[in-house]
């Protein structure tokens, strides 16, 4: 990745930018199965909530959030716990220049620290651009939800991929929260090795 890109972990000040970006993919696309544009207080107050226990990265050049990325909840139940979903935007401009797969490498690493088992990605299909990044990410296929899904004039599948973070354990201790790691030797190695690597 091109040096002049810089990612950390998002400030409340993200939270524009970020509506930015994913403003194109609400409007003209199935990739999210959102129809309308959120508010900014409200997709400001669903990303605060997010990133309270999960990580959420931004990538930005010359001060410009030009990428982000965060893990979310997979289920509600408590079983569920040690699995988590993913979500990745880039701006459209920046298509292609290995932004996504720096931002999943941190990503991935932080959820593996906080002791995350599973991370699941839900991919509207067809999309062979982004199956193939999700392949080439570790990614397997786990199935597939046919028609599950209404938008812009037709039902669209969505394609469900696993990847395995850490061994299944009997008696596995639960995750913690990104609070918890944020401030660890362990976690700020991360982001300089994804930053200078």
């Amino acid at each position: 990745m091109d040096k002049g890109f810089h990612i950390r972990i998002l400030t409340p000040a993200d939270y524009a930018a970020m509506l930015d970006i994913y403003k194109p993919y609400v409007i003209s696309t199935a990739i999210t199965f959102e129809y309308d544009v959120p508010a900014l207080n409200d997709f400001s107050e669903r990303i605060k909530n997010i990133s309270s226990h999960y990580p959420c990265l931004v990538c930005e050049k010359d001060g410009e959030i030009i990428g982000y990325c965060y893990s979310g909840i997979h289920r509600v139940k408590t079983a569920y716990q040690w699995s988590t979903e993913c979500t990745i935007y880039i701006a459209q401009s920046y298509h292609g220049k290995g932004i996504a797969k720096e931002l999943y490498k941190a990503l991935f690493a932080i959820l593996k620290l906080q002791g995350f088992v599973n991370v699941y990605a839900g991919v509207v299909v067809p999309n062979p651009q982004s199956e193939k990044f999700h392949i080439k990410s570790g990614f397997c296929e786990t199935g597939l939800f046919e028609k599950i899904g209404y938008k812009l004039n037709g039902w669209h599948n969505l394609k469900f991929f696993q990847l395995i973070l850490n061994g299944h354990s009997a008696n596995p201790i639960p995750p913690v929260s990104i609070g918890e790691v944020e401030k660890t030797p362990a976690f700020k190695k991360i982001l300089e090795k994804v930053n200078n690597g």
